[in-house]
């Protein structure tokens, strides 16, 4: 029998599951799609039931693509999930009692100003190594708990759980009430310096710690995976990350100087960070993994809408999210900037206040215009993250690059100009799946870490074609427009 991983990546827009086989191949894939819901200008909610099924929905129909197949055996299974969005369960069945709140949701930030004072943020800052900002989870829980339970009878009764989406998954396999430290350092309560819940941010913001699960490294065994599926009756779960470190880790980023941009709903900008060594401002200081050896630091910049910006404009446009990318791909922007601060502006600027804004529109911009515009948004805001990234992580000779959008050919050719050098395209599809399978399989023993770092990655350089005038040209116009989009008053 040939042992295999199964994979399991909770997103935003829909779960993956993927089989891997022990020469780190995918040899099975299915996706279940995933709701969001607006019910107010700037918040934006899940269903946590329905996440669940939807990994039900995913894990069986990857399993039925090889059932029958003789030698496939799943020796463990690994989770990958969003990260920031948090929402409440009860501790008896797992049942969720509030909404999801996206990693995307704004409504907490009038809280935000509430607390934000220069020795808060200072603090904060020191300890979770995040901004004070609404799209981390921390301010999430202290609105949900306002709402559902504000004198936090239920929070310190025990009767309660709260976290983030993979402590709610392991929650419904049956595992022990645990969150995975990369994870749990995205919800601006734990200490980045010692890996646990920092008693002077649960004070701030209001979080009983009696509510919060226990942190635990990123390998391990955590549950089985026995309500899955069938045929996943005694097979442990042997890792969890949160989906932007695994992806990371799924390139082969062991050292600092490999810097990864996943391009998705939004887009992370991470690297492992150098011992010691001071950060730009804009950027965050997080704990991407501890695969057995320590919790191990990196630095990333969080980009708010990425793809987000392409499915708006499709959905102005009424048309296919498909036909809206091709038509982008191949129309020039002629000096419209498109500057997506539906949600206020991430990395990094940091500014909640920040508005969306169109610039540079004449009477023959169009539909053609706004879709180029918006294409070239996603590369200028990775760049701007380049730029401040290069600042904390000397050394960065090339930028790695997954999610869907990275499959785009005009894309690539502007970030690799913006950028001043190649980008590498991976062609392995669902990399935050992978790199979690990658460490369960480590965790399984099916590879050592020197078997590991061998595996096969399909990767390919690109250059730009970019002139040199052209690309300054175009930052120049973005710089400005990203200024407009900033003003007070």
């Amino acid at each position: 029998m040939a042992a295999h991983i199964l994979a399991i990546d909770q997103g935003t827009s829909a779960t993956k599951c993927i089989l891997v086989d022990a020469a780190g191949r995918m040899v099975a894939k299915a996706t279940a799609p995933l709701s969001e819901y607006l019910p107010l200008p700037g918040w934006v909610e899940q269903d946590a039931e329905e996440i669940w099924q939807s990994v039900l929905q995913a894990v069986q129909a990857c399993m039925a693509q090889v059932s029958g197949v003789p030698g496939v055996q799943v020796a463990g299974v690994g989770i990958s999930t969003q990260r920031e969005s948090a929402l409440v369960w009860q501790r008896s069945d797992g049942r969720a009692v509030t909404p999801l709140l996206s990693w995307q949701d704004q409504r907490t930030v009038s809280l935000r100003d509430r607390l934000n004072t220069d020795v808060v943020e200072k603090m904060v800052r020191e300890r979770s190594g995040l901004p004070l900002d609404p799209m981390f989870s921390a301010l999430k829980l202290a609105w949900l708990l306002d709402e559902f339970d504000p004198q936090r009878e239920q929070a310190r009764s025990g009767n309660w759980c709260a976290g983030t989406v993979d402590a709610y998954l392991l929650g419904r396999l049956g595992a022990d009430f645990v969150t995975e430290v990369g994870n749990a350092s995205r919800t601006q309560l734990l200490n980045v310096h010692t890996g646990d819940w920092d008693a002077d941010l649960l004070a701030l913001f209001g979080i009983p710690r009696q509510l919060l699960p226990r942190v635990h490294a990123s390998r391990g065994a955590f549950a089985t995976a026995d309500k899955l599926h069938p045929a996943l009756e005694g097979v442990p779960v042997l890792s969890v990350m949160a989906d932007s470190h695994s992806a990371l880790f799924a390139h082969g980023g062991f050292e600092p100087g490999q810097v990864k941009a996943t391009l998705g709903t939004g887009s992370s900008v991470m690297a492992l960070a150098p011992s010691g060594a001071a950060h730009h401002p804009g950027m965050c200081l997080t704990i991407a993994w501890d695969a057995g050896q320590g919790p191990v630091q990196a630095l990333e910049g969080n980009i708010r809408a990425a793809g987000a910006t392409l499915r708006w404009l499709a959905d102005l446009f009424e048309m296919p999210l498909d036909d809206a990318v091709e038509l982008a791909s191949r129309s020039d922007s002629n000096g419209v900037c498109l500057v997506p601060g539906f949600n206020g502006l991430g990395a990094p600027w940091w500014d909640t206040q920040a508005v969306g804004l169109v610039s540079g529109l004449t009477l023959s911009a169009g539909k053609s215009a706004l879709l180029a515009a918006g294409l070239e948004s996603i590369a200028h805001q990775v760049a701007d993250v380049i730029d401040a990234m290069d600042q904390s992580v000397p050394g960065m000779r090339k930028l790695y690059l997954d999610g869907g959008p990275s499959r785009n050919p005009r894309l690539l050719d502007m970030l690799a100009g913006y950028i001043a050098r190649p980008v590498v395209q991976c062609a392995d599809p669902e990399l935050s799946a992978l790199g979690v399978a990658h460490l369960a399989g480590l965790q399984a023993g099916m590879w050592d870490w020197a078997g590991l770092k061998a595996l096969a990655r399909a990767q390919n350089d690109v250059q730009s074609t970019l002139a040199p005038a052209e690309v300054v040209a175009s930052r120049h116009n973005w710089s400005h427009a990203v200024a407009r989009a900033r003003l007070r008053g």
